[in-house]
């Protein structure tokens, strides 16, 4: 049989890292710390962002078969530490579902009615509700998903993204009043603790990296494209997130951390005299949610198929489709996802829930890194002669230091997960505490389980 075309090169596939990153909602968690917002983006690109960035290319160009997650892992620590990478990484994403739906519920929301955005039973049946439809679209296979994931990234944020940028500088040229502080003194933020477990917020933010390695084998040449397409998304990332956020703290200083970007864009706008524009806005944001959520469903739970052929995997869970989509795991991940976004009805408002599973979300994930950022160490030392097109710098040492600093930054935020931002402890109540870290705790405890208690067999990796 004739092998199918590869159909992804250096742009589509930076705009696939772009969509699976950038995420206009997170523009909304640094708002409130105005120009120090610099200093968390600074800081979390350069410990966590960029490494991550550095070591996957590495990983992925060194073993473009690997399939990501699971392979890189399992050639570094063995099937069983490889599938319980994969298994953090798959309930990292299910997580995350919740947590990047409630963005666009609440840009739904603005296009009906923005009072909608607080309301609990709307927010749940959305989320739930365009959880499910994003389900069914990736069993039309992985063209249709890379389609979606790259168009929708370049209309739906990248241009919104850039239109809040150039709209805080037509703002500033116009000279009207900015509510963000411009000094040396404002460029370092409250770093009490309440307030800096926001910088979990940020990693988290900047987490998805490794997702475009799951169409790595998707391009003609995965060992020289990739390499470029990180250092393209790379600049789209970071450029956008930080000008974004400060963009946004010009005229909006404090923001719901759910619907901040559509009141800022409300803010500029109604100004200008153009009130019209905030439902076109707010159904391209509409769009690039979309778009990202599409490319987080189907990632994961391709790499979860293939570490689960490793072990006992019931014949049922198998199951795939004429497109070789693998619907049930699809299908179970959406079960899960709607069971976690029951936290909407445990907290007292939806922006204290909206957090409760961010936090959750941030914890799976940084797990998942720390085994990612050690297997790029053993694996340069265990597998020192294997091809690698890419090459983190300095050898060794540098290599170390690089995936050292990502391990010590995942510690952290994983630790911060627990506690709540000082913006949220005057609406929880001890009851509500108690919720919290018991959601968090019970939480991590019951996901992590099936990984821990499955058996694994040996198979043989490509080296």
């Amino acid at each position: 049989m004739k092998p199918s075309k590869r159909f992804l090169g250096v742009f589509s596939l930076a705009l696939i890292n772009v969509a699976a990153i950038v995420s206009l909602r997170n523009l909304s968690f640094m708002v409130e710390y105005g120009f120090g917002a610099i200093l968390f983006y600074i800081v979390a690109a350069l410990l966590f962002f960029i490494p991550t960035a550095l070591v996957c290319a590495e990983l992925a160009t060194a073993w473009p078969e690997a399939i990501g997650i699971y392979g890189w892992v399992a050639r570094a620590f063995g099937p069983r530490i490889g599938f319980f990478a994969q298994w953090m990484n798959w309930m990292f994403s299910i997580a995350s579902f919740p947590t990047v739906l409630t963005f666009l519920a609440a840009t739904i929301a603005y296009l009906i009615d923005p009072t909608l955005a607080q309301n609990k039973y709307f927010m749940f049946y959305a989320i739930v509700g365009i959880f499910w439809v994003l389900t069914l679209l990736n069993f039309l296979g992985m063209k249709t998903s890379a389609a979606v994931s790259t168009i929708g990234a370049l209309f739906g944020t990248v241009i919104p993204g850039l239109l809040i940028i150039v709209l805080a500088g037509i703002w500033l040229f116009l000279g009207k009043p900015i509510e963000l502080e411009i000094s040396t003194k404002a460029l370092v933020p409250d770093l009490s603790l309440g307030n800096i477990v926001f910088f979990g917020a940020v990693v988290l933010g900047l987490a998805g990296m490794e997702m475009s390695a799951f169409y790595a084998n998707e391009t003609e040449e995965p060992k020289k494209v990739y390499p470029k397409a990180i250092l393209l998304s790379t600049l789209l990332i970071l450029g956008i997130s930080i000008l974004g956020s400060l963009s946004m703290a010009i005229v909006v200083p404090k923001i719901s951390i759910v619907s901040g970007v559509m009141q800022v864009f409300n803010v500029f706008f109604n100004d200008f005299g153009l009130g019209w524009a905030v439902k076109l806005i707010a159904f391209m944001a509409m769009v690039g949610s979309f778009a990202g959520n599409n490319t987080w469903i189907i990632g994961p739970a391709k790499g979860m198929h293939h570490a689960l052929v490793t072990g006992p995997m019931p014949k049922w869970l198998s199951k795939k489709n004429k497109k070789d989509q693998p619907v049930a795991i699809l299908v179970v991940q959406a079960m899960v996802g709607t069971l976690l976004a029951l936290a909407f009805f445990a907290m007292p408002s939806v922006e204290t829930a909206f957090w409760l599973v961010t936090a959750i979300t941030t914890q799976f994930a940084m797990a998942m890194y720390i085994l990612v950022f050690a297997s790029a160490i053993k694996l340069r030392f265990s597998k020192p002669d294997a091809d690698r097109p890419y090459k983190i710098p300095g050898g060794n040492v540098g290599l170390c230091l690089i995936a050292g600093a990502g391990i010590v930054v995942c510690i952290l935020c994983f630790g911060l997960g627990f506690v709540p931002p000082e913006q949220f402890k005057h609406s929880l109540s001890l009851q509500h505490l108690f919720v919290f870290e018991g959601y968090l705790i019970i939480g991590l405890i019951l996901l992590s389980l099936p990984a821990l208690l499955c058996k694994t067999k040996t198979i043989n990796l490509i080296s």
